[in-house]
């Protein structure tokens, strides 16, 4: 049973950094109504802006991350404004593909400048089992996991308490719920859009940092987004609360079904069961357990 639970709170701490990655694509969805598949490229330029600015220029880290953290919120603004903008009111599909084609500029530019060599990426935190929770439970839980699940909580945290206390936050409720009433009651869309953009060029930039400091700074990176899709599909595209809930689904069913499920079909169950799972669940509920349901009349 200690290793049952050993692997459970293993698989909710990653799946608190896969929430953190689909949080950036539920920011720019719930505003603009555009999925953002360039999410995993900017996890990727962010991590290695970071690692090349101490391998190449000598920063250290905390001179690092604020110059990547102006580079991410540059690279937000001048996405709305080179990219979105002019395909305001196009078809759902025309804005995917312009996301798709930013991908590969962003992977591409980030490489240009940086190179392709795996970097490495050091944050501070070992990858050893957290003392006092081994002293008192007898589990081995990793401490990077623990510390990575505690800063994407802190992140999640801030984000909710600005969107909901502040007035930029009730203009990007305002703006989520409906653009044109936004627009009649003079909230600049553009504005609240490249705010929305800037913010998730800032998660990718933390998202990068936990998951480059773990993997190494490298092309794989981009992947990760694509993990970050079955817990959309649980939580819902358009819930904060539900990126949270299906991003810690999709941790601790992955680890289980490696662990418990894995020796019986060769292994590799890590990989592919999440999106089994989601697959499954579009069947269920499609629009996601937070999601909005969606009726059409005709």
């Amino acid at each position: 049973m200690q290793f049952f639970f050993e692997v459970l709170i293993a698989g909710l701490l990653s799946g608190v950094m896969y929430a953190l990655v689909a949080l950036g694509f539920v920011l720019i969805f719930k505003a603009s109504g555009v999925f953002n598949f360039a999410q995993g490229a900017m996890v990727f330029l962010a991590a290695l802006t970071v690692a090349g600015l101490k391998d190449e220029f000598g920063l250290s880290l905390w001179a690092a991350i604020p110059v990547a953290m102006v580079v991410m919120i540059a690279l937000g603004f001048l996405t709305e404004r080179v990219v979105l903008r002019p395909l305001v009111n196009q078809h759902d599909i025309t804005l995917f593909m312009a996301t798709i084609g930013l991908t590969f500029f962003l992977e591409g530019l980030a490489q240009l400048v940086w190179g392709s060599n795996v970097r490495k990426l050091e944050l501070g935190i070992e990858d050893v089992p957290f003392e006092a929770i081994m002293e008192s439970t007898g589990m081995l839980v990793s401490q990077f996991d623990v510390v990575a699940a505690l800063i994407c909580g802190a992140l999640v945290a801030v984000l909710a308490l600005i969107f909901n206390k502040t007035k930029i936050g009730r203009a990007l409720r305002a703006v989520a719920d409906d653009h044109q009433a936004a627009l009649s009651v003079g909230i600049p869309l553009q504005h609240v859009w490249g705010v929305v953009w800037a913010v998730a060029g800032i998660v990718a930039l933390v998202a990068g940092l936990l998951w480059g400091a773990r993997n190494g700074v490298q092309f794989a990176l981009t992947f990760v987004a694509l993990k970050a899709l079955p817990v959309l599909i649980l939580g819902g595209f358009t819930s904060v609360p539900g990126a949270i809930v299906g991003g810690l689904i999709i941790g601790a069913s992955e680890k289980l079904a490696e662990v418990f499920i894995g020796p019986y079909v060769g292994g590799g169950i890590e990989g592919w069961f999440p999106y089994v799972l989601a697959l499954v669940f579009l069947l269920v509920r499609p629009e996601g357990l937070f999601g909005e349901k969606i009726i059409r009349r005709i």
